[in-house]
């Protein structure tokens, strides 16, 4: 039998919660609390095996929660469930001990399956939230990239590689860059020849290879 602490600060999403978990016999909910300040002691008193927690609270919020529990209790097991997809507090709550995470509009089998995988050790996190978290690190690793890429130009000539590797004619280039459309010409011939392309199609495949333009497409 899995033990289930509720953790959040409205009645009606507790209840409702408690409720969907009591038909599956496997867990029993054995306490609720209002905020991560009772949450704390409930734990000490009840020893759950899962806590559900939520982020926004009064008295102390569920990441500051989460990290104190995870602290005390290093086999807890803690599931953040909230309204928020930011990648931000997703981050926040997995630092601060969470090994699960999923959005209040999950179903009742979504909410079970995460609370078992927790409770068994596993780290879970809804299907939207995992979608983020990639296009969050696919964001960052190409950015890091682009950084590195093509060291042999300038911060300026980088800024129009870009651009051209968007797909932006040269005049697009000068009108958004306020530069004159000859500077744009003249850049775009010393990139060519500094990365060793022949042609603009050229210059396209090799830019978005190494990352760039793909965020101003």
């Amino acid at each position: 039998m899995i033990r289930v602490l509720l953790v959040d600060d409205h009645p009606l999403y507790r209840e409702g919660l408690a409720q969907a978990l009591a038909d599956f016999e496997d867990m029993e909910v054995v306490g609720t609390a209002s905020d991560g300040a009772e949450a704390i002691l409930l734990v000490d008193e009840l020893t759950p095996d899962v806590v559900m927690m939520d982020v926004q609270m009064p008295v102390l919020d569920g990441i500051t929660a989460t990290r104190q529990l995870t602290g005390r209790h290093p086999h807890l097991g803690v599931v953040v469930l909230t309204m928020s997809e930011d990648a931000d507090t997703v981050f926040q709550a997995m630092r601060a001990g969470a090994r699960g995470y999923l959005l209040k509009g999950a179903r009742r089998d979504q909410v079970a399956r995460a609370i078992r995988g927790v409770a068994d050790g596993e780290a879970l996190f809804g299907a939207e939230v995992a979608r983020r978290v990639v296009s969050f690190f696919d964001a960052v690793e190409s950015t890091a990239v682009s950084a590195n890429a093509f060291p042999e130009l300038t911060a300026r000539e980088r800024e129009i590689l870009s651009l051209v590797a968007a797909g932006r004619s040269n005049q697009a280039i000068a009108e958004e860059l306020y530069l004159a459309p000859k500077t744009v010409r003249n850049n775009v011939s010393n990139i060519f020849a500094k990365i060793q392309v022949a042609d603009r199609a050229e210059a396209i495949v090799k830019a978005r290879t190494a990352g760039l333009g793909r965020d101003l497409t």
